[in-house]
C-alpha cells in the first residue's frame, strides 16, 4: 500500500517553504490514487494506535488530509469512487471522534450526503445513509444537528415512501431516519410526522385476515422490519398521552406478526410486544391485556420452538430472544400476589455458586441415572421378547 502523503512534505511546497494550491483529488489521476488509500480505511483496526509509538499531531494531520480527499471525492463523476469515498468516511467516522473536523465541514458532508442519495443507485443512497447516521451520531443533539435534519429528514423521508426505489436503499433510510431522529430532533411535530411515515411502512405487514395460520415474508419484509425497529426506537422518547395512543393502536394486531416465517420480523414483533407491555404497565398501574392467555401461548411456544425444518442458529436465536420477551410481556408481581408467593427471591452470584453440585457430585447423579436408566430399559426388553414369542 502506499505511503500518504503528508501536508507538509516537500513535493507540496514550494520555493521558500510556502504551500501551493495543490488540489490533488481533482483529476482522474489522483482519484485513482486516492481510491488506493480505501482499502486503509475499510478496517477499523487501521486506526488503533497498535506498534511503536508515532507522532499523534502528524497522525491526525494525515487523517484529515484523507478525510478532505474522501469529501471532495464524494462529488466524483465515477458512482464507483463516490461509493467508495462514502464507504471510507463511514469507516473512519465510526472508528474515531472527529467533532471538530466534522464541525466545521458539516454543511459540505450533509450536501455531499443528499446528492448522493438523490441521485445515487442502491449501494450509493445505502452507504449515503449510512454516513449520515454517524455524521449526527459524532455531532451529537444540538442547533447544528437539527440543521442537518431538516435538510436529510425530506430526502429519507421520500426514499422510504417511494416504492420504485430499491428495498435496500428503503430499508438503510428507515434506518437512518429512526436514529437521526432519534438523536437530533427536538421538534415534537417532526418526530410524529417521522413515526406516521415509518407506520406506513411496517403496518402493510399486518395480518390482514385473522382467519390464516399465520404472514408470509415477501421481498418487503426487510424494509417492514427495519421501519418497525426505527419507529420502536423513536416510541421510547414520545410523550405518555402519545404512547397510550400507539398502545391502543397497534398492541391488537403486532401478534400477528409473530406467525410470520421471517425469524428477524418475529423476533422485531416480540421486541416492540415487550417494549410495549412495559410501556402500558408504567402508564397504567392497573393494565390488563384481553388476549394475554393466548399471546404468552405463542410467546412460550417461540421461546421452546424445536421446529426441524428451522436451522438450528435461528431457533437458538428465536428462543433466546423470546424467553426475555415472555418474561417482559408475563405478569409476574400478579401471579405472585394471587398465590401468596411474595416477592421474587434475589439471589446474588456467591449464593447461586454455593448452590451449585460439585463436579464429581454431579458425574455420581449421573452415573446412578444411567444405571437405573439401562435397567429399565432392559426390564422393557425382555418384555418385548416375551411378547414376541407368545405371537
Amino acid at each position: 500500500m502506499p505511503k500518504p502523503k503528508k501536508r507538509g512534505s516537500n513535493h507540496q511546497r514550494g520555493a521558500g517553504g510556502q504551500p501551493r494550491n495543490v488540489q490533488p483529488f481533482s483529476d482522474e489521476d489522483a482519484s485513482i490514487e486516492t481510491m488506493s488509500h480505501c482499502s486503509g480505511f475499510s478496517d477499523p483496526a487501521s486506526f488503533t494506535e497498535d506498534g511503536p509509538e508515532v507522532d499523534e499531531e502528524a497522525t491526525q494531520e494525515d487523517l484529515e488530509y484523507k478525510l478532505k480527499g474522501f469529501i471532495d471525492l464524494t462529488l466524483d463523476k465515477s458512482a464507483k469512487t463516490r461509493q467508495a469515498a462514502l464507504e471510507s468516511l463511514k469507516n473512519a467516522f465510526s472508528s474515531k471522534i472527529l467533532y471538530e473536523f466534522v464541525m466545521e465541514r458539516r454543511m459540505t458532508l450533509t450536501d455531499s450526503i443528499e446528492r448522493c442519495i438523490k441521485k445515487g443507485k442502491s449501494d450509493e443512497q445505502c452507504a449515503a445513509a449510512g454516513l449520515a447516521c454517524l455524521l449526527c451520531v459524532q455531532m451529537g443533539s444540538g442547533i447544528e444537528s437539527e440543521e442537518i435534519f431538516k435538510t436529510l429528514g425530506p430526502v429519507l423521508k421520500k426514499i422510504v415512501c417511494d416504492g420504485t426505489a430499491s428495498i435496500q436503499a428503503r430499508q438503510a433510510c428507515a434506518t437512518c431516519l429512526g436514529v437521526c431522529c432519534f438523536i437530533v430532533t427536538d421538534d415534537i411535530t417532526e418526530l410524529y410526522s417521522t413515526m406516521e411515515c415509518l407506520e406506513n411502512i411496517f403496518t402493510k405487514a399486518y395480518q390482514r385476515d385473522r382467519d390464516t395460520n399465520g404472514v408470509s415474508s415477501t421481498h418487503n419484509t426487510v424494509l417492514h422490519i427495519s421501519a418497525l425497529l426505527a419507529w420502536t426506537l423513536l416510541l421510547t422518547i414520545c410523550p405518555m398521552n402519545e404512547v397510550k395512543k400507539k398502545i391502543e393502536m397497534h398492541l391488537h394486531k403486532l401478534p400477528s406478526l409473530l406467525s410470520c416465517d421471517d425469524l428477524n420480523m418475529r423476533i422485531a414483533a416480540g421486541e416492540t410486544l415487550a417494549l410495549l407491555f412495559e410501556l402500558a404497565r408504567e402508564t397504567d398501574a392497573d393494565f390488563f391485556y384481553e388476549d394475554m392467555e393466548l399471546l404468552t401461548e405463542k410467546l412460550r411456544a417461540l421461546a421452546t420452538d424445536g421446529n426441524k425444518h428451522r436451522a438450528k442458529v435461528d431457533k437458538r436465536k428465536q428462543r433466546s430472544v423470546f424467553r426475555d420477551v415472555l418474561r417482559a410481556v408475563e405478569s409476574n408481581d400478579f401471579l405472585r400476589n394471587v398465590f401468596e408467593l411474595g416477592p421474587p427471591v434475589m439471589l446474588d452470584a456467591a449464593t447461586l455458586k454455593t448452590m451449585k453440585i460439585s463436579r464429581f457430585e454431579r458425574h455420581l447423579y449421573n452415573s446412578a441415572a444411567f444405571k437405573a436408566r439401562t435397567k429399565a430399559r432392559s426390564k422393557c426388553r425382555d418384555k418385548r421378547a416375551d411378547v414376541g414369542e407368545f405371537f
